[in-house]
């Protein structure tokens, strides 16, 4: 983060900044009055040399939005499967049914992992996995219903949009397209599905689709099922998976299409809020008196009728034991300006998270200075990646978040999975809006 001293001179749009690019102080004039930046501007924040001035212009975003605090969960993450079958060229997850080292787990083995995250105090479980050829679509119902039984108190966040669709199909509601999708993610909901993630967003660009996951859904299919969730009132969350095949511009395009739908289940919230809209486009930041952090979205606000996106999650692509390993992946800096990029791109969204599963804890508190204000949870079990060479274990406790984050200059505050602070007295806890 880049901050001007006594004896520095303030350049014209400074109001605290100093950039070593001076293109960047035009950005920061239409970050201040709360208009949107376009795809140049994107562009410019990807190639220009001076990183530290995107990386303060984000973290500008983020302390307006949500001051000094930084959030986390207790949660637990389920991998029920890795059979699937897509057998797409960036993932090592997926296995075939009789290949080493697949997996199915029992309805008995979520039982049991329900009853240990309940006991352990978590939240929320969140819960994907491979698309598995043969298992039925009661078992996804079934095991919605044993989680809820066993821990009705978590909220459970589950499916990819891509699973979602793969539920479609084996339910036979495949055909029935957008209408197959929206009965399936009803049937889900009343066996205590509560919100989506944001996993299989990958890369929204048919190139990039065709040359490193094709068979999977392509962008007008994820984009379908989450409006279909929002309007049944699920909040859902957002990914993107860079590094790999794509190119900048493309990594702006998948930004802005995510941008544009958030506009859309924004909009009559904005409107009820009083916070301006030009030509449709929803803005959460500016400096006056209408950008104010106690005035995110909310569930059941005045306006706010359905679901929107609550966080999006930039992730770095592992090229290790994938087809795609000749690749290098991003580095360290390439990691820190995406996520600067991404807050800065995505003015609506309430939330900008680094996941420290595949960032390290060490960028994770890195990043809650340039952009960030979330580092998810505990995690405990997690299987889709490993960070050097992690086993399934990939666990930090509360205490460690806590310590993360205050070594950062945060304050931490545990949120549920609707980001309602998190009240704990014990083994007890509660929420309050």
């Amino acid at each position: 983060m880049t901050t001007i001293t006594d004896n520095q001179p303030e350049t014209r749009f400074d109001r605290g900044l100093r950039f070593k690019d001076a293109r960047l102080e035009r950005l920061l004039e239409l970050v201040d009055g709360g208009r949107r930046l376009d795809l140049e501007d994107g562009s410019l924040l990807m190639e220009t040399d001076d990183i530290h001035g995107v990386c303060s212009l984000a973290d500008r975003v983020r302390r307006r939005i949500h001051g000094d605090i930084a959030w986390y969960n207790v949660n637990r993450h389920l991998n029920y499967s890795n059979v699937c079958a897509l057998s797409c060229s960036f993932c090592a997850f997926h296995r075939k049914k009789d290949e080493e080292g697949a997996y199915e787990h029992s309805l008995d083995e979520i039982r049991r992992e329900a009853v240990e995250a309940s006991a352990a105090g978590a939240t929320e479980m969140h819960i994907v996995g491979g698309l598995h050829p043969w298992l039925k679509f009661d078992y996804y119902i079934d095991m919605l219903n044993t989680i809820r039984d066993q821990a009705p108190e978590i909220h459970v966040k589950a499916f990819t949009a891509v699973e979602i669709v793969h539920l479609a199909r084996i339910s036979g509601r495949g055909r029935d397209g957008v209408d197959g999708i929206r009965q399936v993610l009803v049937e889900l909901r009343k066996a205590g599905l509560g919100s989506l993630p944001g996993g299989g967003a990958e890369v929204f660009d048919d190139r990039v689709h065709d040359e490193a996951f094709k068979g999977k859904i392509r962008s007008d299919q994820w984009l379908d099922v989450h409006r279909i969730a929002h309007e049944l009132g699920l909040n859902t969350n957002a990914t993107m998976l860079y590094g790999h095949v794509e190119r900048p511009r493309e990594r702006l395009g998948h930004l802005e299409l995510l941008r544009t739908e958030q506009d859309r289940a924004l909009l009559s919230w904005a409107e009820a809020q009083s916070i301006p809209v030009d030509d449709g486009k929803v803005v959460l930041t500016g400096v006056n008196d209408l950008y104010q952090k106690d005035r995110l979205p909310r569930v059941g606000a005045d306006g706010l009728d359905g679901g929107y996106y609550q966080a999006i999650i930039p992730l770095p692509f592992f090229p290790d034991k994938s087809k795609l390993e000749y690749l290098h992946g991003p580095t360290g800096l390439e990691n820190l300006r995406m996520l600067a990029v991404t807050r800065l791109m995505l003015d609506n969204f309430p939330h900008v998270k680094a996941f420290w599963i595949m960032q390290s804890i060490e960028m994770a508190e890195f990043m809650l200075q340039n952009g960030a204000d979330d580092i998810d949870g505990t995690v405990v079990w997690y299987d889709i990646t490993k960070l050097n060479d992690a086993g399934t274990h990939q666990e930090h406790s509360a205490h460690d978040l806590h310590r993360a984050i205050r070594e950062a200059g945060f304050e931490p505050v545990e949120r549920d999975t609707l980001y309602r602070r998190v009240y704990r007295e014990g083994s007890s806890w509660s929420v309050r809006d």
